[in-house]
C-alpha cells in the first residue's frame, strides 16, 4: 500500500516532506510519493493540513 495524494487538494505546502523518514516525498507543485520507497508509517497523512494524503 501506498500513500495517495489527492492532487486537486495538495496545496504544495511541503510539510509532509520533512515528517517521511524514509524520504519518499518531494513537494513542487504537489506532493509526490516515492511507491518504491514508502513504509506506509502515515506521519504525511497525520500532518497534512488540507486532508490530501491518504492511506
Amino acid at each position: 500500500m501506498v500513500v495517495n495524494v489527492v492532487e486537486d487538494a495538495c496545496i504544495g505546502c511541503g510539510q509532509c516532506e520533512p515528517e517521511c523518514p524514509v524520504d519518499a516525498i518531494a513537494v513542487n507543485d504537489i506532493a509526490v510519493i516515492d511507491g518504491d520507497t514508502c513504509i506506509d508509517c502515515g506521519n504525511c497523512v497525520d500532518i497534512c493540513p488540507v486532508d490530501a494524503l491518504s492511506l
